[in-house]
């Protein structure tokens, strides 16, 4: 199972250097960032590609209902990200979130060579994301349902007749009391959003309880020992006290593969 390491990407410029050289150095097979809408992705993980050789860069992901694909074509090139190395995350939230999800993917694929990673919550978009995405990234579940989520993957691309796509996880990892007060406002803020709360429902589990909160970072391994087998990486989200660069390099050796 490979283990990739993300930020959030509004986190400081030298962070997000240090924690992507480090990455690299520690053997993570992927370094990723998101795109929470005050600040492009794609800027943030340009910073992470011009510190690092041969990582995998992933954003995930930007919203296809609020950024249209032409968009983010013109982003990747303008930041001169390196195709071979990036997983370009798309979802979108209803309505109609199918319908563009297809349709973006489809235009993303005509006019850009790089892998396509599609967000899936609930079991249709899990089963569209099998039919049309070169991977899927989950987030805010639990190893058992992750498992559950898979095989809603492997009948879409069934469907479609093609072989399934790498199963991405997003795991949030929290050190010490500071950044377990943080994980849960995260938390909250995420179980007020209707997919969110519509997931959580179905797992049955409160935001928390799928994500990691050690005291000492000795106690990560072990949490971390129960994705094996569940999805194909796990993509560690950083949540931290202070945002610093030795919370993120402590973190970063703590959980490293």
């Amino acid at each position: 199972m490979g283990r990739g390491f993300a930020l959030f990407a509004g986190t400081a410029a030298e962070v997000i250097r240090a924690a992507a050289r480090e990455a690299e150095g520690l053997g993570y097979s992927s370094f990723w960032v998101n795109h929470p809408g005050s600040t492009d992705g794609l800027v943030a993980l340009a910073l992470a590609a011009g510190e690092t050789q041969g990582v995998e860069l992933g954003i995930g992901v930007i919203p296809l209902h609020t950024r249209d694909p032409g968009s983010i074509v013109e982003s990747v090139r303008t930041n001169a990200l390196p195709l071979g190395r990036l997983l370009l995350g798309v979802g979108s939230a209803n309505p109609s979130a199918l319908k563009r999800v297809r349709a973006g993917v489809a235009e993303l694929r005509s006019r850009l060579a790089v892998r396509l990673i599609v967000a899936a919550l609930a079991p249709q978009m899990c089963r569209v994301a099998g039919e049309v995405a070169d991977g899927v990234l989950f987030n805010w579940l639990t190893p058992e349902h992750a498992c559950l989520s898979a095989e809603w993957v492997r009948a879409g691309a069934a469907n479609a007749g093609r072989q399934p796509p790498k199963l991405f996880a997003y795991v949030r990892v929290a050190l010490g009391a500071a950044a377990f007060d943080r994980l849960n406002d995260e938390g909250a803020r995420y179980a007020k959003i209707p997919a969110y709360a519509d997931h959580f429902a179905r797992m049955g589990v409160k935001p928390v309880e799928t994500a990691i909160a050690a005291q000492r970072p000795d106690a990560i391994p072990p949490a971390l020992g129960k994705w094996q087998g569940a999805v194909d990486e796990i993509v560690l989200r950083a949540i931290t006290g202070g945002d610093t660069v030795a919370e993120h390099l402590a973190l970063l050796r703590a959980s490293a593969p």
